[in-house]
């Protein structure tokens, strides 16, 4: 065993040295951020762009019931000539429209093809949205004055109700507020983590592997170790990385979580069940301050999660399915002599893996459903799939059945990848096949 930690530190020291490892292990968690506020805040900011719509009403219906907007401006156009004559105005440089609205004829019984927009380029969605949204209201107000009822305008805005049930979930610490979409986004991004995890550190070791294989290393350390141990060695101490930074980044989370709550005022905020009971001004005002602040209820949600369980059990899960992969990907590197050939290997895994992020993905909707259990039961795909499933409090009988396959089989996994590392380390000018990795199972 000592020489198994020789190589273990070898390897560990290695990775960790270089500079691409600590540039990625301290701008990961801002680049993640990054990728997903910057297309929220660019969504959010307004477009400067502006359309111009001419309105053509043969009904005289219709037309003022369009107002300007921000981005969008309609202007009614009177004239008797042949839609097509008036369409043809937009293919002129000095057009003043850049849309054409027509309508045909009235709309309250009538399908869509009463009402056309004309563009020269693909109508913009602002421009459709605004249109379809002004004729649905004005369709369904003709629809309820044909019945004579009073004050038609008043009741519709009255009907008009945007109302969300809140949702709280019973535990031993009192009722925590939930959401099943959050819960479901949370854990999809931990399968996401997961899934580059695996493959990013499964894929070191084969790096590595092959590395030594060409350049001959190899022979030279074989004569010392036995190859399951230098097998053993890189799969330990590539993995040893990898909890290495996410503990590093489990830290930072924390940390920006904590600041981000003390700043809401989220830490200080004692249970919704126990603010409701007491029925005090002071905290009815808080309740009503999260409920006008999503910021603040998001972070509630999250903080009511348990996720110290769910964190002891990604790394359950992260150090099972790196097993499993790593001492496949530890075999295909020892089988091959150029990173081309181990694509033939690589495929099939890389197939499951996808597999396993749909079924995760598909799973979201019904945590329990056939698909998610069953795939949180094949070790293949447990470590992903179980990812998802853990926000929802799944029994814990279910989680340990779960990780006792996946150790299992990535035990037997671990004997037979050794098997093949240990002939495929020194095989050099073949490009193996599928029937030649089973005979050397058969050595």
């Amino acid at each position: 065993m000592n020489k198994v930690w020789i190589i273990i530190q070898r390897e560990f020291i290695t990775k960790v040295k270089k500079k691409s490892f600590i540039l990625l292990t301290l701008l990961m968690p801002f680049i993640m951020v990054a990728i997903v506020a910057i297309p929220a805040l660019l969504a959010s900011v307004d477009s400067d762009e502006s359309f111009t719509v001419g309105v053509v009403d043969k009904t005289g219906m219709y037309a003022s019931s369009f107002k300007n907007t921000d981005n969008v401006s309609f202007v009614t156009i009177k004239d008797d000539a042949p839609i097509d004559t008036i369409s043809n105005v937009l293919k002129t440089e000095s057009s003043p429209y850049t849309q054409i609205l027509y309508i045909a004829d009235t709309l309250t019984n009538a399908d869509d093809a009463s009402a056309i927009i004309y563009s020269v380029d693909e109508t913009p969605n602002v421009v459709e949205s605004e249109v379809n949204s002004v004729l649905r209201d004005k369709i369904r107000t003709d629809r309820l004055n044909s019945f004579n009822l009073p004050n038609v305008e008043d009741i519709v805005k009255a009907a008009d109700v945007h109302f969300n049930v809140k949702t709280l979930r019973k535990t031993d610490e009192g009722d925590k507020e939930s959401s099943a979409e959050i819960a479901a986004v949370v854990g999809l991004m931990l399968s996401l983590f997961i899934y580059i995890f695996i493959i990013s550190y499964g894929s070191m070791v084969m790096s590595s592997v092959m590395e030594e294989k060409t350049n001959r290393i190899v022979e030279i350390i074989v004569s010392s170790v036995k190859p399951w141990q230098l097998m053993a060695g890189k799969i330990i101490g590539c993995g040893l990385v990898g909890l290495l930074q996410m503990a590093i980044w489990g830290t930072m989370i924390v940390i920006v979580s904590t600041v981000a709550g003390t700043a809401y005022g989220i830490t200080a905020m004692p249970e919704i069940s126990e603010m409701a009971a007491s029925g005090s001004a002071e905290q009815l005002a808080q309740m009503q301050q999260m409920a006008d602040n999503p910021v603040a209820e998001l972070l509630q949600i999250i903080n009511g999660m348990n996720f110290t369980s769910i964190f002891i059990f990604f790394v359950l899960y992260f150090i099972g399915g790196y097993l499993l992969f790593a001492s496949l990907f530890a075999a295909f590197g020892a089988a091959v002599n150029e990173m081309q050939d181990a694509g033939q290997f690589q495929m099939p895994v890389m197939m499951i893996f996808v597999f396993a992020l749909y079924a995760a993905m598909f799973s979201m909707e019904n945590p329990n459903g056939p698909l998610a259990v069953w795939c949180s039961y094949i070790p293949l795909t447990s470590p992903i799939v179980m990812m998802v499933r853990m926000p929802f409090d799944i029994p814990i009988w279910n989680v340990l059945i779960s990780i006792g396959i996946l150790y299992a089989t990535a035990v037997v996994v671990i004997l037979l990848s050794a098997k093949i590392y240990r002939i495929g380390i020194l095989m050099y000018g073949q490009k193996p096949t599928m029937k030649d990795l089973i005979k050397w199972l058969r050595y």
